[in-house]
């Protein structure tokens, strides 16, 4: 099916966005404060501390959150992957440096609008509450990948997250013969798992030598067995659809 920006049912997160229990009425009323904005990868959607009147779903492409340290260094702090929601109901500002990593189209709505309508509409408030609690638990996930896992895992639960984001939005489990298109670089992989580039291409080289990943071209990769990649990250996790 192809995105149609004029029909919602077209939409390929639209199962998995804000509006994923919106009632016809209702999507009309967001319709009427929707745009859409498109982002070459690299270039920045907002800096930290910026004035932000919009809040957004990712459609297509990936977006990284980075903030700033006192030293001047920069560390990402999180992925935004498509039907994940940018910005905060009630927040004037951004909290952090949002950049495309890849080709990168929001679906946008003004803020303070976006913000009566929430109020009026209950269907948003829940999936905005639950979208909220499945980051949190992200973010936890997260802070175990980095802070006690080896290379090995770090690399093979990414590799796991997306291929489980990317079944989802097609309505499938992860499975054998899972396959996805890889939205980041090397390099972005390496920055956002606190690795160095070398140690990234090495795995990976690694991975596909094994048999655990095949990749083909720059970017497609196919996990021919979904338990073996599993069993790679270190974790007990069941390999189910992502929430």
């Amino acid at each position: 099916m192809t995105f149609d920006p004029k029909d919602c049912g077209t939409c390929p997160i639209r199962h998995r966005a804000v509006c994923a229990r919106c009632e016809a009425d209702e999507l009309d009323a967001l319709d009427g404060i929707k745009f859409y904005r498109s982002f070459e990868a690299g270039q920045s959607v907002i800096w930290s501390g910026d004035n932000m009147d919009f809040v957004a779903s990712v459609v297509t492409g990936v977006a990284s959150l980075s903030q700033a340290m006192e030293d001047g260094r920069t560390q990402m702090v999180g992925l935004l992957l498509p039907s994940d929601f940018l910005g905060r109901p009630g927040r004037e500002f951004a909290a952090y440096d949002v950049v495309a990593v890849s080709n990168l189209t929001l679906c946008c709505f003004r803020r303070k609008p976006f913000e009566q309508i929430m109020l009026q509409t209950p269907h948003i408030g829940q999936r905005l509450l639950e979208m909220t609690l499945d980051e949190l638990d992200a973010a936890r996930e997260w802070m175990l990948i980095l802070g006690r896992k080896t290379a090995r895992e770090k690399i093979a639960s990414l590799l796991t997250i997306l291929a489980r984001r990317e079944a989802s939005l097609a309505l499938q489990t992860a499975e054998n013969g899972t396959s996805f298109e890889l939205p980041l670089t090397r390099e972005s992989m390496a920055d956002y798992l606190g690795l160095t580039l070398e140690t990234v291409s090495r795995q990976m080289s690694a991975f596909k030598r094994e048999g655990i990943v095949l990749l083909e071209g720059k970017r497609k990769v196919t996990i021919p067995d979904f338990d073996a990649l599993m069993a790679e990250t270190g974790d007990d996790a069941d390999g189910g659809m992502v929430a």
